[in-house]
């Protein structure tokens, strides 16, 4: 889920040309906040790009942080109702009441008013209980077949009481079939219905092991599909046709390279942050590698450190090394920790330059993979003694 808010009231928030105008709210509502959920951002800037409403200034900003060239197959110039108002406030008895424009009509009159759900954020939040009993069926436009069509999908949003938070989802994917298989289709992690992040696998899989996809069993855009004998790389979506784009590959799973259990792990180069030393992963073959993707303010990586350096301290170093790789960190705030947590490991600073955070698709920390002495990934994310366990049971093979 992602967090959503509501309208600035700074006059100079370079998204103010691109609010709603809405009607409708309830009278007797205080502290009344007005916003939108985006069905596809990417969309929405290029539109308002087109109509003014964003600088040019701001437009070429956005592709450079999002890393995003638009593609002017995909995407209407022509205005398209891609998103979806919400208002929030206080009855009359001090409640908090929500009202979403769910047939995109830009008037809150015509929609029920309802109490938004709320949520513990230490507990799994992402149920289907929750989407069935409060997710709501909106309207919105997609650009098709170049073509403006109308379509809807369950919209879920819940509260955060100790944060003041909101959060939404979109409950929807879309299915494809290829030589017979039927392939699910998720968009952005379910936060917008873009598709220009996909995440794919296989509904038989999940069926024959009667469970649904978790975040990490699903093959991101790049990253390679098993279908009977032939490997297929994941190359998306093309929504203005509506097809998933597959690229049949001719080398073996050792041979591509993929942050995926069974392929090769991306080679890459950096300095080691103490000494200065060029490294690169593929010196290190023959070796097991644990490559530690962490950040200097993650507490969960943090708390991981006594665990990694008393493993590092017992382990066989001619068959077994760490390498961290530290993402979104000054330089002043990792010599901090190699000193307090006396890492002897070598840690490379993700930049720029080598862009190994980028490469490997990193998205949140601490993210883990154990290679073996061929550089094929062979676990993902373990900690602890779970991490003990695997690199012992593996060098006694």
């Amino acid at each position: 889920m992602v967090g959503i808010s509501p309208y600035s009231d700074n006059e100079n928030d370079p998204w103010k040309k691109t609010y709603l105008k809405t009607s409708g709210i309830p009278k007797n509502w205080t502290d009344v906040k007005i916003g939108d959920v985006d069905t596809d951002i990417y969309q929405s800037v290029y539109q308002n790009y087109y109509l003014g409403n964003i600088t040019k200034e701001r437009y070429e900003e956005l592709q450079k942080t999002w890393n995003w060239e638009p593609d002017s197959i995909n995407l209407s110039k022509k205005p398209i109702k891609s998103k979806i108002a919400f208002a929030f406030g206080r009855d009359t008895v001090g409640e908090l009441q929500m009202i979403v424009d769910a047939n995109n009509n830009h008037d809150f009159s015509d929609d029920d008013i309802f109490k938004p759900k709320e949520v513990n954020p230490k507990r799994n939040i992402n149920n289907d209980s929750l989407v069935k009993s409060s997710a709501i069926k909106v309207s919105f436009e997609q650009f098709s077949n170049d073509k403006i069509i109308q379509v809807s999908a369950p919209l879920l949003i819940v509260h955060m009481k100790q944060y003041n938070m909101f959060l939404s989802n979109f409950a929807q994917y879309a299915t494809a079939r290829f030589q017979g298989e039927e392939i699910a289709i998720s968009s952005n992690d379910f936060t917008n219905l873009s598709y220009d992040k996909v995440g794919i696998i296989k509904v038989g899989d999940l069926i024959e092991k009667g469970e649904k996809a978790d975040y990490q069993s699903l093959i991101a855009k790049n990253e390679f599909l098993e279908i009977e004998n032939g490997i297929y790389k994941n190359l998306g979506v093309k929504k203005n046709e509506n097809v998933l784009v597959l690229e049949k590959m001719d080398l073996p799973k050792s041979k591509l390279p993929s942050t995926q259990i069974g392929f090769k792990a991306y080679d890459f180069s950096g300095d080691d942050f103490k000494t200065k030393t060029p490294i690169t992963l593929d010196s290190f073959k023959g070796k097991y590698v644990f490559l530690d993707f962490w950040a200097t303010w993650c507490g969960p990586c943090i708390q991981e450190m006594p665990n990694l350096t008393d493993l590092y301290e017992n382990i066989d170093k001619s068959k077994f090394e760490i390498i961290g790789i530290v993402g979104d960190s000054p330089a002043e705030d990792l010599e901090k920790m190699i000193n307090k947590h006396s890492i002897s490991w070598p840690q490379i600073i993700s930049n720029e330059s080598n862009k190994i955070k980028e490469t490997y698709g990193i998205g949140g920390y601490p993210t883990t993979f154990l290679l073996n002495p061929n550089g094929i990934i062979v676990a993902k994310n373990l900690r602890g003694k779970e991490l003990e366990k695997k690199v012992t049971d593996l060098m006694n093979e």
